[in-house]
């Protein structure tokens, strides 16, 4: 791995607060746009900076070549399902909450990729960060002031999201590795804003829509900066410096996200939050520390 120099190590932290800022961004949306109208909206504006990128460095989409069934596996379970699900999670639990669930995201990868890749294995060290990263989720759930009868389903069902996350990670490993990221990224949105298509004209949203500026405002900045920017800022970071520098971000994530949610959303952060994200954090750098296998690009 390269040597990361000062710009690196800033570029690294926008990143981490650009993801960060996704989920106090959903939560105003939500406000007055349904689930669906959001990750469609968030999706188009995605596809729009990317194109423009694309278009830009003169790369080739292969999103309808003949190997277009994987593009649309991976649009599906990589960007419309999770997308959803968080949406819909997060229009009921605290934008800080969902930022710590889907924060769990490296410990499920590391669980999974065990079974379904050839060089991510568990070994001692990733199994204990995996288990130590879970617990910090059991002890969020014992708290019902955070987690209650009320917003349980909505907190497994971000949980949920996070797990498509994974299943659509390792797709991308496993089939389309070779294939470009930028090419990778633009043609997985657009096959996500095809699927999406049918659930809005079922719908209808716009016939009863009465959307806010700060819904609107927000809604917008989640195309162009978490889905789109973010997705060249963190290319850029991957090309210049490695992955393993990159993959750092997730320790980033949701404490920025904990942090916005009580900056920006007055949301209330209990002592426990704070133990539980450090626990979960803890695990994440226990799976990193013990995965070997992860060279520099």
């Amino acid at each position: 791995m390269k040597e990361p120099k000062a710009i690196d190590v800033f570029l690294l932290i926008l990143l981490g607060a650009i993801w960060g800022s996704a989920f106090f961004n959903i939560k105003i949306a939500t406000y007055t746009y349904d689930p669906i109208t959001l990750v469609f909206v968030r999706v188009f504006f995605a596809l729009i900076a990317l194109s423009f990128y694309c278009v830009y460095k003169n790369i080739k989409i292969l999103a309808f070549s003949k190997e277009w069934k994987i593009y649309a596996i991976v649009g599906l379970t990589n960007i419309t399902i999770p997308f959803l699900l968080i949406a819909y999670g997060t229009n009921v639990v605290d934008s800080y909450l969902s930022a710590i669930l889907m924060s769990t995201t490296p410990l499920s990868g590391t669980l999974l990729a065990h079974f379904f890749t050839s060089n991510e294995k568990l070994n001692t060290f990733k199994l204990l960060g995996v288990l130590v990263g879970f617990l910090g989720i059991i002890f969020l759930f014992f708290d019902k002031l955070i987690i209650s009868e009320k917003n349980i389903l909505y907190a497994l069902i971000i949980l949920c999201g996070s797990t498509f996350y994974v299943i659509g990670g390792i797709l991308t490993l496993k089939f389309l590795k070779n294939d470009g990221m930028e090419n990778v990224s633009t043609s997985t949105i657009l096959w996500s804003l095809i699927f999406l298509c049918p659930f809005c004209l079922y719908q209808q949203p716009w016939t009863n829509l009465s959307p806010s500026m700060e819904s609107t405002i927000a809604l917008i900045y989640l195309g162009v900066f978490p889905t789109g920017v973010a997705f060249m800022l963190r290319f850029h970071i991957l090309t210049k410096v490695g992955m393993v520098f990159q993959t750092q971000v997730a320790y980033l994530i949701p404490i920025f996200g904990v942090f916005f949610s009580y900056i920006i959303m007055n949301e209330q952060i209990s002592w426990k939050v704070l133990v539980s994200l450090l626990i979960i954090i803890s695990g994440i750098f226990m799976v990193k520390r013990g995965n070997k296998g992860i060279q520099s690009e």
